[in-house]
């Protein structure tokens, strides 16, 4: 069994209901049932040549773009969003979107992806997969404000999602306020969305930084860069002029000192042209990181300071973006090419392999606000993994950890549980009709192109 953190060569572990009980090396099993006599558990499950690890989480994605997989390649992000991308979406209808997300779903399952942090258009159809499938989620209505009456429509079902879904699935499903970017909404929009998240008790989930056009779009519209626009207009935290108690952030706007006391969790993702006093702000703010470098290398948006991150102690997990950006789901892969992308700009010493199984379960679950999700310790949730190391292109192992971040494959999974259930059995799912669900989301996504 294996985490971030953790290692047992011949482990065991025990699950009682939603919950890790008892996690530890061979033995500690018949300690704990040895101390409660009257107990026995119902099934025992032997995955000798396994890895058992935490579920991997996907920090950022737009689960239902998978209906967009392969449509748009080869364009840099504005225009592939604004020729492409934006008006296959404008087709999309709600059970478009379910389908999407159960094609989705099927593909995390299978590469051992338990929980994801999503962003995108009718949600409440995105919460009705999730439910259905079992898994775990945080989940946000996107919102633009091209102009006001998008921008209150999309507001406001993003709230009716948080009073209908959140905690829904006992727990499974957890909802955020989603304001989509810097330069798609207005400064008064992201002050409203950010009042509405503390009256709600909801985090924020954002894009920050992708691309150098959203920095020269945010340089000329407000003459700040966007991060540092974010804090002027308060979206990461209230100043002691604004009534917090709080003293301001880090030097970039002449403040110092900053303290989110209004505890308003913001997930920032991409994040990849932060300088350093913007990377100091973020981190004294609080500012939980989505990397997504498959993403970020295919729209040729850049390389994130994920390292540099890491050394300042930032939160940072891992995501995918959406499948017509990477154009897979498969987190084993974005490790691989997590780990790569930071040795080529830094040095080969660059983002240990640990680093990023960290980044990919625990890391995730903290950047999504879940901290009991991603770990491996007794009262850690019950979402688990187990990944078949049989194969040649795993063999011989020297570090599993080594191997679990460069050599394996989402395709490695064999076993997969969350919350306590068993999502999939020897490669098999157990609650999924892949077969219907290939054949329905592939006939919408060729009859949206048609009509194109």
């Amino acid at each position: 069994m294996i985490g971030a953190e953790i290692f047992y060569p011949d482990g065991e572990l025990l699950v009682d209901g939603d919950t890790l009980v008892a996690v530890g090396p061979r033995g500690v099993l018949e300690d704990y049932i040895g101390s409660r006599p009257d107990w026995q558990p119902e099934r025992v499950l032997d995955l000798k040549n396994h890895v058992v690890m935490p579920g991997l989480v996907n920090a950022h994605t737009h689960a239902a773009m998978t209906l967009l997989r392969g449509y748009a390649d080869d364009m840099p992000l504005m225009p592939w969003l604004e020729t492409k991308v934006w008006p296959f979406e404008a087709l999309m209808e709600p059970d478009d979107m379910y389908w999407g997300t159960m094609l989705a779903l099927c593909e995390m399952v299978r590469g051992g992806t338990t929980t994801m942090a999503d962003m995108y258009m009718n949600e409440d159809r995105v919460a009705d997969a999730v439910l259905e499938a079992g898994t775990r989620a945080v989940l946000c209505r996107g919102i633009t404000a091209f102009d006001s009456a998008n921008a209150e429509r999309g507001l406001r079902e993003n709230l009716e999602l948080f009073h209908r879904c959140q905690g829904a699935g006992e727990g499974r499903v957890s909802v955020f306020l989603g304001p989509h970017a810097p330069y798609t909404c207005t400064g008064e929009f992201l002050r409203e969305v950010r009042q509405e998240a503390e009256r709600v008790g909801a985090g924020l989930h954002i894009h920050l930084a992708e691309t150098l056009t959203e920095e020269r779009t945010i340089r000329e519209r407000t003459g700040l860069r966007p991060a540092v626009w974010l804090e002027e207009l308060g979206f990461f935290g209230f100043r002691e002029s604004e009534g917090s108690g709080a003293a301001g952030a880090s030097g970039v706007s002449g403040v110092s000192g900053v303290s989110d006391v209004s505890g308003v969790p913001v997930l920032a993702a991409h994040c990849v042209h932060l300088n350093e006093e913007e990377l100091l702000m973020l981190r004294n703010y609080g500012v939980r990181i989505a990397h997504n470098p498959e993403s970020n290398m295919k729209l040729n948006s850049g390389t994130a300071p994920v390292a540099r991150m890491l050394e300042l102690g930032l939160c940072v997990g891992l995501g995918t973006d959406g499948a017509s950006s990477n154009n897979d789901l498969d987190m084993f892969g974005e490790m691989r090419s997590a780990s790569l992308q930071q040795k080529l700009v830094k040095s080969p010493s660059a983002l240990k392999a640990y680093e990023v199984l960290r980044m990919a379960t625990a890391g995730g679950g903290e950047a999504l606000g879940l901290t009991r999700c991603g770990r491996l310790e007794p009262g850690g949730l019950a979402d688990l993994i187990a990944v078949d190391f049989a194969g040649s292109h795993l063999t011989p192992c020297f570090s599993e950890v080594s191997h679990l971040v460069n050599c394996a494959r989402g395709s490695d999974v064999r076993f997969v549980m969350v919350n306590g259930r068993v999502l999939m059995e020897q490669g098999a799912l157990t609650g999924l009709d892949e077969e219907k669900i290939c054949f329905e989301a592939a006939r919408r996504a060729h009859g949206i192109a048609g009509r194109l």
